[in-house]
């Protein structure tokens, strides 16, 4: 039996509220998932840290307050420095489209916006994932 993916789901940076993380968290559980969620106010450093002790595959950041583009691509640097590249890198919250692309090129696989269906994440996901763990 293979084991379960393996998701951490945290807020960067100074956000005051977690509904969409929540949501996102919820689902992923519904869908077979194993989730760990961090909380608020976490620092890019917090994620990574706790990213690699928790053996995750992925890491989703939700983000509400503008500052994705230091936040999201700052861990993906970390992750690389600690040699855990592997771990797939997954964004969301109030991005604008405009951003997107610079997110992608600096390490984040995929970036969903508010409205977007579950499925569309959690597909994305077990796609994704590599499965030799």
């Amino acid at each position: 039996m293979s084991r379960k993916i393996r998701v951490l789901i945290a807020k960067p940076g100074l956000d005051g509220h977690d509904r969409g993380a929540k949501f996102v968290a919820r689902a992923l559980r519904d869908a077979g998932m194993e989730v760990i969620y961090t909380g608020l106010r976490q620092t890019p450093e917090s994620i990574v840290n706790t990213a690699i002790q928790e053996d995750v595959d992925a890491v989703g950041m939700s983000i509400l307050s503008g500052a994705h583009n230091t936040l999201l691509p700052k861990v993906v640097e970390l992750l690389k420095e600690k040699g855990a590249e592997d771990i797939l890198v997954f964004g969301g919250g109030v991005i604008p489209d405009s951003d997107i692309p610079f997110l992608k090129e600096n390490g984040v696989q995929a970036v969903f916006t508010p409205g977007t269906p579950s499925e569309e994440f959690v597909n994305f996901i077990k796609e994704n994932v590599r499965k030799d763990g």
